[in-house]
Protein backbone atom coordinates (compact mmCIF):
# COMPACT_ATOMS: atom_id res chain seq x y z
CA UNK A 1 0.00 0.00 0.00
CA UNK A 2 2.88 2.34 0.77
CA UNK A 3 4.14 1.61 -2.02
CA UNK A 4 1.15 2.72 -4.64
CA UNK A 5 0.39 5.85 -2.20
CA UNK A 6 4.01 6.53 -3.03
CA UNK A 7 3.76 5.93 -6.43
CA UNK A 8 0.55 7.77 -6.98
CA UNK A 9 1.97 10.73 -5.45
CA UNK A 10 4.88 10.96 -8.02
CA UNK A 11 2.44 10.45 -11.17
CA UNK A 12 0.53 13.60 -9.65
CA UNK A 13 3.40 15.92 -9.29
CA UNK A 14 3.97 18.28 -12.48
CA UNK A 15 6.69 16.84 -14.80
CA UNK A 16 8.51 20.38 -13.94
CA UNK A 17 7.98 22.94 -11.21
CA UNK A 18 9.27 26.19 -12.20
CA UNK A 19 11.87 27.83 -9.13
CA UNK A 20 10.27 30.24 -7.16
CA UNK A 21 11.91 32.99 -5.51
CA UNK A 22 12.30 34.77 -1.87
CA UNK A 23 9.12 37.25 -3.32
CA UNK A 24 7.23 34.09 -4.30
CA UNK A 25 7.12 35.09 -7.71
CA UNK A 26 8.30 32.45 -10.46
CA UNK A 27 11.95 32.94 -11.55
CA UNK A 28 13.58 31.98 -14.71
CA UNK A 29 16.99 32.30 -16.30
CA UNK A 30 16.23 34.69 -18.63
CA UNK A 31 14.31 36.70 -16.28
CA UNK A 32 16.97 40.18 -15.72
CA UNK A 33 17.54 41.45 -11.83
CA UNK A 34 17.82 45.51 -12.22
CA UNK A 35 17.64 48.74 -10.35
CA UNK A 36 14.32 49.00 -12.60
CA UNK A 37 14.76 52.11 -14.14
CA UNK A 38 13.05 51.70 -17.18
CA UNK A 39 15.36 53.82 -19.06
CA UNK A 40 18.07 52.16 -18.19
CA UNK A 41 16.74 48.86 -18.64
CA UNK A 42 16.09 50.20 -22.22
CA UNK A 43 19.32 51.33 -22.91
CA UNK A 44 20.12 48.15 -21.69
CA UNK A 45 18.51 46.07 -23.56
CA UNK A 46 19.26 48.09 -26.60
CA UNK A 47 22.85 47.60 -26.10
CA UNK A 48 22.60 43.85 -26.51
CA UNK A 49 20.25 44.13 -29.39
CA UNK A 50 16.99 42.32 -27.29
CA UNK A 51 13.70 43.99 -26.79
CA UNK A 52 12.33 45.15 -23.16
CA UNK A 53 9.56 43.40 -21.80
CA UNK A 54 8.24 44.12 -18.56
CA UNK A 55 6.42 40.70 -17.13
CA UNK A 56 4.18 41.34 -14.12
CA UNK A 57 3.03 38.70 -12.38
CA UNK A 58 1.47 37.91 -8.23
CA UNK A 59 2.50 35.31 -5.75
CA UNK A 60 0.31 32.64 -6.20
CA UNK A 61 -0.99 33.15 -9.35
CA UNK A 62 -2.47 29.93 -10.89
CA UNK A 63 -2.14 31.67 -14.62
CA UNK A 64 1.84 32.36 -13.81
CA UNK A 65 2.50 28.66 -12.58
CA UNK A 66 0.95 27.39 -15.61
CA UNK A 67 2.97 29.35 -17.91
CA UNK A 68 6.21 29.10 -16.28
CA UNK A 69 5.34 25.48 -15.94
CA UNK A 70 3.67 24.91 -19.27
CA UNK A 71 5.18 27.69 -21.58
CA UNK A 72 8.10 29.24 -20.93
CA UNK A 73 9.48 25.78 -19.55
CA UNK A 74 9.41 24.71 -23.31
CA UNK A 75 12.99 24.87 -24.80
CA UNK A 76 11.92 26.63 -28.11
CA UNK A 77 10.03 29.41 -26.14
CA UNK A 78 12.43 29.76 -23.35
CA UNK A 79 15.15 30.01 -26.46
CA UNK A 80 13.58 32.53 -28.42
CA UNK A 81 13.13 35.13 -24.93
CA UNK A 82 16.67 34.73 -23.78
CA UNK A 83 18.06 35.32 -27.28
CA UNK A 84 15.67 38.52 -27.87
CA UNK A 85 14.41 40.13 -25.17
CA UNK A 86 15.54 41.59 -21.79
CA UNK A 87 12.71 40.49 -19.71
CA UNK A 88 12.21 42.60 -15.97
CA UNK A 89 9.97 40.97 -13.65
CA UNK A 90 7.26 43.47 -11.98
CA UNK A 91 5.26 42.31 -8.94
CA UNK A 92 1.75 43.19 -8.97
CA UNK A 93 1.72 43.92 -5.51
CA UNK A 94 5.57 44.35 -4.74
CA UNK A 95 7.07 47.41 -2.64
CA UNK A 96 10.57 47.44 -4.90
CA UNK A 97 10.70 50.61 -6.25
CA UNK A 98 10.62 51.17 -10.14
CA UNK A 99 11.13 54.11 -12.04
CA UNK A 100 9.08 54.87 -15.05
CA UNK A 101 10.37 56.28 -18.36
CA UNK A 102 8.43 59.76 -17.56
CA UNK A 103 10.89 59.85 -14.60
CA UNK A 104 8.17 58.78 -11.75
CA UNK A 105 9.65 56.85 -9.26
CA UNK A 106 6.66 54.68 -7.22
CA UNK A 107 6.48 50.53 -6.07
CA UNK A 108 5.66 48.33 -8.47
CA UNK A 109 2.15 48.11 -7.16
CA UNK A 110 1.45 51.93 -7.99
CA UNK A 111 3.73 51.62 -11.52
CA UNK A 112 0.97 48.22 -12.14
CA UNK A 113 -2.07 50.45 -11.01
CA UNK A 114 -0.61 53.70 -12.97
CA UNK A 115 -0.29 51.38 -16.10
CA UNK A 116 -4.15 50.05 -15.25
CA UNK A 117 -2.53 46.47 -15.33
CA UNK A 118 -5.46 44.50 -13.13
CA UNK A 119 -4.47 40.76 -14.43
CA UNK A 120 -1.53 37.84 -14.24
CA UNK A 121 0.84 37.71 -15.72
CA UNK A 122 0.88 40.26 -17.88
CA UNK A 123 3.26 41.26 -20.52
CA UNK A 124 4.30 44.34 -21.82
CA UNK A 125 6.32 44.57 -24.54
CA UNK A 126 8.71 48.08 -25.47
CA UNK A 127 9.70 49.51 -28.56
CA UNK A 128 13.33 50.26 -28.89
CA UNK A 129 12.66 53.73 -28.43
CA UNK A 130 10.26 55.70 -26.11
CA UNK A 131 9.35 59.12 -26.01
CA UNK A 132 9.82 62.12 -23.60
CA UNK A 133 7.29 61.72 -20.87
CA UNK A 134 5.66 58.52 -22.14
CA UNK A 135 4.82 56.01 -19.29
CA UNK A 136 5.15 52.58 -19.83
CA UNK A 137 1.89 51.35 -20.79
CA UNK A 138 1.39 54.07 -22.88
CA UNK A 139 4.99 53.37 -24.97
CA UNK A 140 4.13 49.53 -25.40
CA UNK A 141 4.18 48.21 -28.42
CA UNK A 142 1.98 45.21 -27.34
CA UNK A 143 0.21 43.71 -24.40
CA UNK A 144 -0.64 40.32 -23.45
CA UNK A 145 -2.91 40.53 -21.19
CA UNK A 146 -3.04 36.42 -19.20
CA UNK A 147 -2.30 32.92 -19.58
CA UNK A 148 -1.84 31.76 -23.29
CA UNK A 149 -0.46 28.24 -24.54
CA UNK A 150 2.92 28.07 -25.83
CA UNK A 151 2.03 28.71 -29.27
CA UNK A 152 0.47 31.43 -28.79
CA UNK A 153 3.03 33.41 -26.52
CA UNK A 154 5.81 32.02 -29.09
CA UNK A 155 3.87 33.97 -31.75
CA UNK A 156 3.64 36.97 -29.91
CA UNK A 157 7.17 37.56 -29.16
CA UNK A 158 8.10 36.62 -32.66
CA UNK A 159 5.44 39.14 -33.99
CA UNK A 160 6.95 41.80 -31.71
CA UNK A 161 10.59 40.94 -32.24
CA UNK A 162 10.09 40.93 -36.14
CA UNK A 163 8.23 44.58 -35.42
CA UNK A 164 4.65 43.26 -37.41
CA UNK A 165 2.93 45.96 -34.75
CA UNK A 166 2.23 49.51 -35.97
CA UNK A 167 -0.29 51.81 -38.17
CA UNK A 168 2.27 50.70 -41.14
CA UNK A 169 1.49 47.00 -40.19
CA UNK A 170 0.29 44.44 -43.05
CA UNK A 171 -0.80 42.00 -40.82
CA UNK A 172 -2.30 42.56 -37.14
CA UNK A 173 -1.60 39.79 -34.59
CA UNK A 174 -4.77 38.17 -34.54
CA UNK A 175 -3.90 37.49 -38.43
CA UNK A 176 -0.05 36.73 -37.72
CA UNK A 177 -1.66 34.19 -35.22
CA UNK A 178 -3.89 32.80 -37.58
CA UNK A 179 -1.79 32.06 -40.44
CA UNK A 180 1.40 30.71 -37.81
CA UNK A 181 -1.69 28.31 -36.88
CA UNK A 182 -2.09 27.22 -40.36
CA UNK A 183 1.99 26.82 -41.31
CA UNK A 184 2.43 24.89 -38.19
CA UNK A 185 2.11 21.15 -39.47
CA UNK A 186 2.36 19.30 -36.34
CA UNK A 187 -0.08 20.58 -34.35
CA UNK A 188 2.07 20.37 -30.95
CA UNK A 189 2.28 24.26 -29.94
CA UNK A 190 -1.43 25.01 -29.73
Amino acid sequence: MKRLLMLLSLIAMPAFAAELGDDGLHKADWMRDTFKDLTEDLAEANEEGKRLVLMIEQRGCIYCTKMHEEVFSRDEVADYIRDNFFVVQVNLYGDTEITDFDGETLTEKQAAQKWGLLFTPSILFLPEEVEEGATAQSAAVALMPGAFGAGTTLDMFTWVNEKRYGPDSEEDFQRYHARRIQERSNGSFD
